[in-house]
């Protein structure tokens, strides 16, 4: 698959000072995307701490916070590129209490980097960030055994940890349909053993470096060739009274979430059912004759359809669910615990209704991959609920349709993002 130009977007994740920054971090400065301004205020800075090293952490650690404390608290985001693609990474705490974090991070991810400190193995965090990394759909993941330099670069240390992480990935079945890639590498990042370049201390490994693997990756997104959906953002009417031609134009924008779609094509118009045929499509002011996920498109129909903002253009036969009641996996992000008798509001695609939380099922132990009980949902609970809604919602099951699939609850008094969800179960 020819990767030229294409878009990686991974996520480094894994315990506390298993070494996520600093990776990247040299990651950025092996590759030599690091501006010269840059590179002299993180000097300036691990000098003040007294180093005889630049700390290359401190290239993704951007809150002051973060840079006092020496931790990751807040999602970083790094560009980079190479002649082969461009990349996206996101930098995702290691603290328990920042597992919400993490979720918004993983959730737009293609591959995971999955860190692990060679003297500590596998922790509790791991377990953590393998099952939400899964639960939210990558299937991409390379287990990077850091600071093999801390372990005389032992090459049973890093054979240990690999079985013990296999048996661990196999135990999480959140979704059995899916098929996943699993590369383990060990690694120094605070010397770049095996990020971008080989060096010698680790000769028994005959694998790829990082940077070769994340080449490799497929950044092709499923997206294009799912079933047609297509929320309705905006109802396009010009009121240009000089342009005559423009009178009669009605277009329906939006983005294209999966799937794709040309002049011709037929169409069913939901909640409605109405079909039509696709009559134009354009880009800004651009006719194009054909449209695949995720661009942004103009739509005209050959037929007058009454649809607004929040319903959705599909294909006749493929078609989501239309519901008011369906069961899901949330991650409660506030810091408000769930209150069962608010009425909150689900976003879900460019449609907003009203929303209860009819049952708690149970919640998820992410250390034992084991259901508890629950009465009650807090911060970084994930937790398995059933949700009624005022308005109906037109959805795919989350594995099926990662955009159809997903939504935010907001608290409707502070406007704030109190879950993230996947839908599960629909009626």
């Amino acid at each position: 698959m020819d990767k030229t130009d294409s878009l990686l977007r991974f996520i480094t994740c894994g315990s506390v000072d298993d070494g996520k920054s600093t990776l990247i971090g040299r990651l950025l400065y092996d590759s030599k995307t690091i501006l010269s301004d840059t590179l002299n205020q993180i000097e300036k800075t691990s000098h003040k701490r007294g180093l005889s090293a630049v700390d290359l952490s401190l290239l993704t650690d951007g809150l002051q916070a973060e840079r006092e404390q020496g931790i990751t608290i807040d999602v970083a985001y790094r560009y980079f590129s190479t002649p082969t693609r461009k990349y996206i990474i996101a930098d995702s705490p290691g603290h328990e209490q920042y597992t919400r974090n993490m979720v918004t991070a993983a959730s737009t991810a293609q591959a995971a980097i999955i860190l692990i400190d060679a003297r500590k193995g596998i922790l509790t965090q791991t377990k953590r960030h393998t099952y939400l990394s899964k639960l939210l759909g990558i299937n991409q993941f390379v287990v990077a055994v850091n600071k093999m330099d801390l372990v005389n670069y032992d090459q049973e240390t890093f054979n240990s940890i690999m079985n013990e992480y296999k048996t661990l990935f196999d135990a999480i079945s959140v979704n059995e349909n899916n098929q996943f890639t699993l590369d383990f590498i060990p690694m120094s990042a605070l010397n770049g053993d095996m990020v971008v370049e080989r060096l010698d201390n680790m000769n028994w490994y005959q694998g790829d470096t990082l940077l070769e693997i994340l080449e490799k990756a497929d950044s092709q997104s499923t997206n294009s060739n799912l079933a047609f959906r297509y929320p309705i953002q905006y109802v396009c009417r010009p009121r240009d009274s000089e342009n005559k031609e423009l009178h009669d134009f009605r277009s329906f924008m939006g983005r294209i979430e999966s799937g794709r779609i040309k002049v011709g094509d037929k169409i069913k118009s939901l909640p409605s059912n109405q079909e039509s045929t696709i009559k134009a499509i354009y880009i800004g002011d651009q006719v194009i004759n054909e449209a695949i996920s995720p661009q942004s498109v103009s739509i005209l129909l050959n037929d007058e359809i009454d649809i607004s903002r929040g319903d959705m253009l599909t294909e006749l036969t493929n078609t989501p669910s239309i519901t008011k009641d369906f069961n899901a996996v949330i991650c409660w992000l506030s810091e408000e615990p769930l209150n069962q008798g608010r009425v909150y509001k689900i976003m879900h695609t460019s449609k907003i209704a009203k929303a209860k939380i009819s049952s708690i099922f149970d919640k998820i132990d992410v250390n034992t991959l084991a259901s508890i009980e629950a009465n009650k949902i807090e911060t970084n609970d994930i937790a398995n609920i059933r949700i009624a809604l005022a308005q109906p919602i037109m959805s795919d099951n989350y594995f099926d349709n990662r955009k159809t699939g997903s939504f935010i609850i907001v608290d409707d008094s502070t406007n704030h993002t109190v879950a993230a969800g996947m839908i599960n179960n629909i009626n």
